[in-house]
């Protein structure tokens, strides 16, 4: 199972960043030590003091496939769940600054929360998917696909060009704006269309 995650792909968010607005989708991947699930506790790593919060909607990939046609795309993909990608943020500045790659900040241990998953055929309107993230009961992102600057089939399409998509892999389709730093003691939840996710608790 490979975790593969967007960058930057909602344009208020790429801006409270003061990042630019991507021209094609910017991927990178968690390895499978990132995932956290079953809302288990997330343990504050000691090597940042700057840990945010990035929910986001998380694709299921339900066949393998390679150079998949953006007609298609909505073939390979079945189920639709709710994230969190942790950000070490002072560690990816860093990273950032001395111009290295800077998976560190992003794919240390746990730093991937995942929910249950519901049917896509479940949800009302695929085009529109409304979710929300609070932390400690105070709504802080509220976000819906169709803001995406990219979206699912799109994303399926332009990866699948580069990696080949197999059953069970995870795309996190990147995060609204909102997003912020988790202290020990906080509890995160996550909400698609009004229903809870996951609870996550920062220890």
């Amino acid at each position: 199972m490979k975790i593969i995650c967007i960058g930057r792909n909602y344009a208020e968010h790429a801006a409270e960043l003061n990042n630019e607005k991507p021209t094609k989708p910017i991927v990178f991947l968690k390895p499978d030590t990132s995932f956290l699930k079953n809302n288990s506790p997330f343990y504050h790593p000691a090597f940042s003091s700057n840990i945010h919060y990035e929910c986001e909607l998380v694709v299921r990939i339900c066949r393998e496939g390679k150079h998949i046609e953006p007609k298609f795309a909505h073939k390979y993909y079945d189920q639709i769940g709710l994230g969190i990608d942790f950000t070490a943020r002072d560690l990816q500045e860093e990273l950032r600054t001395k111009g290295l790659p800077w998976e560190l900040s992003k794919g240390f241990d746990h730093s991937a929360v995942v929910s249950h998953f519901i049917p896509k055929e479940n949800l009302p309107d695929l085009a529109s998917i409304h979710f929300s993230f609070s932390q400690n009961g105070v709504q802080k992102q509220v976000g819906k696909s169709s803001d995406m600057i990219f979206g699912v089939d799109e994303l399926i399409a332009f990866i699948s060009k580069f990696i080949t998509l197999k059953t069970g892999d995870l795309i996190f389709t990147g995060t609204p704006s909102g997003v912020g730093k988790v202290e020990i003691g906080d509890l995160l939840e996550g909400y698609l269309e009004g229903e809870k996710m996951f609870e996550c608790e920062v220890r």
